[in-house]
């Protein structure tokens, strides 16, 4: 799950995935609507990567939550009655028991659950475990073939000797 190609802009609803950088800022799609603009160096943006949830010991990145989401929730949408704060509270003690109760507002729980919402929908929320491990294997077979292509460029050339 790589969330660093997801923005949230201040002031703007729902989510952004970039597109391109270009002179005055950078070209982002609406993940909503799928609309293209210019995001300018003067707005505040944040890469869900960068935001993390408080806890009782420090904050825990946004990826940790939306995968105990994911586990939680089998890869369905979470259906959560918004209007009701202690239901929001509730979800997010299920999910994420030792996120800070005084820090974490319910307004920051709504905006988690249609994060995550969206980016299911979307298709942009995988299981890393996956993907790490197939990545891993062809780390290695590429690094097996390198340590074979030093070798063999490291053995002795025999010289071929004239009559």
């Amino acid at each position: 799950m790589d969330l660093s190609k997801i923005l949230s802009i201040a002031g703007k609803p729902g989510l952004f995935k970039i597109m391109n950088q270009s002179r005055g800022g950078v070209v982002v799609t609406s993940l909503n609507d799928g609309r293209k603009m210019v995001v300018g160096q003067t707005q505040r943006v944040s890469t869900l990567s960068d935001i993390s949830i408080y806890t009782l010991d420090g904050d825990e990145p946004l990826k940790n939550i939306f995968k105990a989401m994911m586990e939680k929730s089998e890869g369905k949408a979470v259906e959560v009655d918004f209007k009701d704060d202690d239901a929001l509270r509730e979800y997010l003690f299920r999910i994420f028991p030792e996120h800070d109760e005084d820090r974490v507002y319910p307004s920051d729980i709504k905006k988690i659950i249609k994060w995550f919402n969206l980016l299911l929908e979307k298709g942009l929320l995988e299981i890393e475990e996956e993907n790490k491990d197939a990545d891993t294997k062809a780390e290695d077979e590429a690094a097996q073939g390198a340590e074979e292509e030093t070798a063999s460029a490291e053995a002795p050339v025999e010289e071929k000797k004239e009559d």
